[in-house]
């Protein structure tokens, strides 16, 4: 059987930078720019999966994946588990 290729936004890239620097009022809010939010195709009401990685006992990274690739995600996995 050959294997089907997932296309998804949240596959492992080659290219990393940084988009820009936020930082968080004192409500826990952070603002993101503009030219990210038209970049990323954000638009106000959209969801996000916030998920984290740990090193020594500390979160050290944040990732927000946007629900609809999320479910995309979770289906692509699951699916060949239960045929």
């Amino acid at each position: 059987m050959a294997e089907r290729k997932i296309k998804n936004c949240c596959m492992p890239a080659t290219n990393y930078q940084v988009e820009a620097l936020v930082s968080v009022d004192e409500r826990g809010q952070m603002v993101l720019p503009k030219e990210l939010r038209e970049k990323a195709g954000i638009r106000p009401g959209d969801k996000f999966a916030l998920t984290t990685i740990e090193r020594e006992g500390k979160v050290c990274c944040l990732f927000l994946i946007k629900a609809g690739e999320l479910n995309g995600l979770v289906r692509d996995r699951l699916e060949p588990l239960l045929k």
